[in-house]
């Protein structure tokens, strides 16, 4: 006779339910969890890839005024950079690891607070233009005023720098000697090492898109622009104030700074962030378009002005949105 008692018991109890649901795409192959209990901690590739898409996606087409100003506050906020590396150059005059302690101060600043700084720019329009949502133009348009924009507020920090009194003696002596090194430099040398600049902070964007918060993006834009400096590599807006502090405090042959140092040094951080990042990923991110998004013909690519939000590019949305919402994008043209 059995026990009617084993027949409440909890795991027959449990049998009878519905049984718990996970859904494939939170598995692995084998059937366990990607992370965690049913859902992955961190994004796939296509998640950072549309979240990339969609900041850029919003700056591409910002107005003049609006991008000008804010390159203008990120070339300012350089000074800080310099001003924390000709302090690091004093204390450690023989240590270039402890030197760049404080360089990523004014990178902090530019970053977290969303300035438009031109190597940050080499990555995330470039894959607008690849996945054919900005044209052409409108990428050397953005290009133009923000590094512009850039050049302008390095040049005006710098000057501040060299007739207040900011920087010690010392510190001014050993940015001289830096830029003289830099300069003695091939033209070829430096052209490599702004490459891999370039490279560090174009990996610096897909990883602050691919963070979820912010003590994650404070360590990573530390660390990266720590190596840039550390490891003797080259930025451009950094190496701008560089080459102008020395001109307005003791002076220097301009021509010769910016054919020599300051034109390598802008090619590498493009061609650098352009490479590894953009076109590298070109074939990936081909797997993965957006038909529901309005996309260019490649005369538009070459020859228009379109592309970003105001040019009339819809947010993508589901219908499981529309129904769970009861709302309807208003950017998405009617269907015919």
């Amino acid at each position: 006779m059995t026990d009617s008692r084993h027949s409440d018991h909890p795991s027959k109890v449990r049998s009878k339910k519905r049984p718990i649901e996970v859904r494939e795409r939170d598995s692995a192959a084998s059937g366990a969890p990607a992370a965690g209990w049913a859902t992955g901690d961190r994004f796939s590739w296509e998640e950072i890839h549309q979240r990339l898409l969609a900041g850029a996606d919003e700056e591409v087409a910002e107005r003049t005024r609006v991008l000008f100003f804010s390159g203008l506050t990120a070339g300012f906020a350089i000074t800080l950079t310099f001003l924390g590396l000709t302090t690091g150059l004093t204390a450690f005059p023989d240590n270039p690891f402890l030197a760049s302690l404080l360089y990523p101060i004014g990178f902090l600043y530019i970053v977290l607070g969303r300035y438009q700084l031109f190597t940050e720019n080499t990555l995330p329009p470039v894959k607008l233009v690849l996945t054919r949502l900005a044209s052409l133009p409108l990428l050397l348009r953005l290009w133009a005023i923000v590094l512009v924009s850039n050049i302008l507020g390095a040049i005006f920090g710098a000057f501040i720098l060299s007739e207040a009194g900011v920087v010690s003696e010392a510190g001014g002596d050993a940015a001289a000697t830096l830029l003289e090194h830099s300069l003695a430099t091939g033209w070829w040398s430096v052209f490599f090492k702004a490459f891999f600049a370039g490279w560090l902070v174009a990996g610096l964007v897909w990883l602050s898109f691919a963070a979820r918060d912010t003590i994650s993006r404070v360590l990573i834009i530390y660390f990266v622009f720590f190596t840039i400096h550390a490891t003797g590599l080259y930025h451009i807006v950094s190496s701008a104030c560089e080459v102008f502090f020395v001109y307005f405090r003791s002076g220097t042959n301009l021509g010769a700074a910016a054919w020599g140092f300051l034109l390598p040094v802008g090619l590498g951080n493009t061609i650098g962030g352009v490479v590894a990042f953009s076109v590298v990923g070109y074939v990936q991110s081909e797997q993965h378009r957006y038909p529901e998004v309005r996309e260019l013909s490649l005369r538009d690519i070459l020859f228009s002005w379109k592309g970003g939000r105001p040019f009339g590019t819809p947010r993508p949305r589901t219908r499981y949105d529309e129904q769970s919402t009861g709302e309807v994008d208003r950017d998405t043209p009617p269907e015919h």
